[in-house]
């Protein structure tokens, strides 16, 4: 069985501290389990100042950490020339 939830997070953005509220939709057949036991991760913007937050939740939209994602690709360099 498949389970979708929306769900609304808010938390403060590891960047300039400032509020953020997004609104996610979540859908798998790991929602059908205990929701006390998981934990999904989204990368949110800031729409202040541009950093990207990797957000830690529970489907209930307890939210259980917030840090800052850097992508692991280097983005490559413009030459000059």
């Amino acid at each position: 069985m498949i389970r979708e939830l929306t769900i609304t997070l808010d938390f403060a953005c590891c960047g300039c501290e400032g509020p953020v509220r997004v609104t996610v939709h979540c859908a798998g057949k790991g929602l059908a389990g205990d929701q006390a036991q998981i934990v999904a991760v989204v990368t949110i913007p800031c729409p202040e100042c541009g950093q990207i937050n990797q957000v830690f939740f529970q489907p209930t939209g307890q939210v259980h950490s917030v840090k800052p994602y850097f992508s692991p690709r280097p983005l490559p360099v413009p030459s000059i020339n």
